[in-house]
């Protein structure tokens, strides 16, 4: 058997992967710089861990099992598990970033309900505007907040918002568009925290968002298909909108000229909600617990079940 590694990790990580091999040789790869030598070690493999090029899971005989450092699927959709995954089983980061991601949602709502975005662009005019921001800023407290999701980053936003006596409602699969739809009208913040699914795609369209009240926040740190942009540029644009956190859109990168970019009251966090100081080592934890797991015959934690999506 043989481990390969596509993550960014240090030396003493490495050596931390390799002290968990033991006597299975380890091959470690750059993300994102493959070499032909790295998808010939890749095809030897048993196991690996890192994000592969989707074409290479096709033509790995050997691979057993493929550990993501991710919650998100989406590149590997595509392929054909109904055979893939007679011989792959891939398990991915489901709840690992529930604390970064519910941080920077609540500090993205925080900074719009502060005015902390117009004020950090007023420093850097150097200009003080004092008087005409204060009876514009708002307070969180009390306020109604809907969640699309109740997934583990969903429950833990909602425990960050308790404090300020938010009043959450978490959507899920047992709730109908129908009720979905009875919320908005009184809905100050509409969070998306939902995986990219054929379910889950245009959810969030031109007729729901002209649901929600004038001034609504919107938040969206699942997957850039749950929402219509051109209904979303629009209602910001109008400002019928007070505001959205974008943590993913449709197209990554965000293309230059798109009209995101310049969106009154829009704070475009570029996919980084799950990132933190500790992201590599907890990567490694999940890792390392199933790698324990497969080489003991017990069953692996956070299998991706392809006919649901996530």
């Amino acid at each position: 058997m043989s481990l390969y590694v596509e993550l960014a990790l240090t030396a003493a990580e490495k050596d931390r992967v390799r002290s968990l091999a033991g006597e299975v040789p380890v091959w470690f790869a750059q993300p994102k710089e493959h070499t032909d030598r790295d998808f010939e070690a890749f095809a030897r493999a048993e196991v690996a861990v890192g994000n592969c090029p989707p074409e290479w899971l096709k033509q790995a005989a050997s691979l057993r099992w493929l550990q993501l450092p991710s919650m998100g699927i989406d590149r590997y959709v595509g392929l054909d598990w109904a055979e893939l995954g007679r011989r792959i089983t891939v398990t991915n980061l489901t709840g690992t970033f529930a604390d970064p991601v519910a941080q920077t949602c609540l500090a993205g709502i925080l900074a719009l309900y502060r005015g902390v975005d117009e004020l950090s662009r007023l420093g850097e005019r150097h200009q003080w505007s004092t008087t005409p921001l204060r009876p514009g800023l708002r307070l969180l407290t009390g306020a109604s907040v809907v969640i699309l999701g109740a997934g583990t980053i969903a429950r833990r936003l909602a425990e960050l918002l308790a404090p300020f006596g938010c009043e959450v409602t978490l959507y899920s699969r047992r709730m109908t568009p129908g009720e979905l739809d009875a919320l908005l009208p009184a809905t100050d913040v509409l969070v998306g925290l939902l995986p990219g699914t054929e379910e889950t795609a245009g959810l969030v369209d031109a007729a729901r968002l002209a649901l929600l009240p004038r001034g609504a926040i919107f938040v969206n740190a699942g997957r850039g298909s749950l929402v219509d942009e051109d209904a979303l540029v629009a209602a910001l644009r109008e400002r019928r909108l007070g505001g959205a956190v974008l943590d993913v859109t449709a197209t990554e990168p965000l293309p230059p000229d798109h009209p995101l970019w310049s969106c009154p009251r829009t704070l475009l966090t570029q996919h980084t909600a799950g990132g933190s100081d500790q992201e590599s080592g907890q990567i490694l934890e999940v890792f390392e617990d199933n790698w324990r797991r497969f080489t003991s015959g017990r069953p692996l934690r956070n299998i991706v079940e392809w006919s649901r999506g996530f």
